[in-house]
């Protein structure tokens, strides 16, 4: 049996790396705004994920966009335990 993976809470998050969210491709038949949003808040921590919703904001991406089932990301998140901050974030931004 495997040891469980690390759990890292170092990592650096620049400019670069965060904008880098802005051009990942959706996942499988997902739109492609929806699965930036969907991906960087299953990758970031809520500072860096503020910084990437003002990025996403300023480049024009929509924080209602929607998932293939008609679901904005606040509506698939807002269950989560630990998704206070992010639902913050995303609300004041909306």
């Amino acid at each position: 049996m495997r040891a469980d993976k690390a759990k890292i809470t170092d990592e650096v998050w620049d400019d670069e790396r965060i904008h880098s969210f802005l051009n990942k491709p959706a996942m499988g038949q997902e739109p492609e705004q929806y699965s930036q949003l969907l991906f960087a808040y299953r990758s970031m921590r809520a500072g860096d994920f503020a910084r990437f919703v003002h990025a996403f904001v300023e480049a024009g991406g929509d924080l209602n966009t929607q998932n293939k089932d008609g679901l904005s990301l606040h509506e698939v998140i807002a269950p989560h335990a630990q998704a206070k901050d992010f639902l913050t974030i995303l609300q004041q931004y909306s």
